[in-house]
């Protein structure tokens, strides 16, 4: 199967902390499947300390937005909390990379379902 994007839709009663205990496994997988990981351990450690921050205050974090051939974001419109992968056209990465990191969440207990290109063509 091929995806332009994956979408990791959470449940009502979630919270962005929740993701705080699992979010360094998740970023560090996302940039390793898309080889994105920057080369100097300090960047890496500044998108992290950037990102637990905002989790830590509950709030949405940043991810993963810059110019690569993927992104991890969190969506600052609508009403459903959610993040999601997008890669410039369909591919069967999307697949695997949103599927790597369901399991990671699933493993530390964050309830979410994934579906598969639910970009609007107004979104970047």
């Amino acid at each position: 199967m091929k995806a332009e994007s994956g979408h990791i839709l959470f449940k009502e009663k979630f919270k962005y902390k929740d993701l705080a205990g699992v979010f360094e496994e998740l970023l560090v997988a996302f940039l390793d499947e898309t080889d994105q990981k920057p080369e100097d351990e300090e960047v890496l450690q500044m998108f992290l300390r950037v990102n637990l921050m905002d989790l830590e205050k509950n709030r949405k974090p940043e991810g993963f937005n810059r110019r690569g051939r993927m992104k991890l974001v969190f969506p600052i419109c609508g009403p459903k909390k959610e993040m999601y992968i997008r890669a410039d056209s369909k591919t069967t990465e999307i697949v695997r990379i949103a599927e790597r990191l369901s399991k990671i969440l699933k493993k530390g207990g964050v309830t979410h379902t994934v579906e598969w290109d639910k970009l609007s063509s107004a979104e970047p």
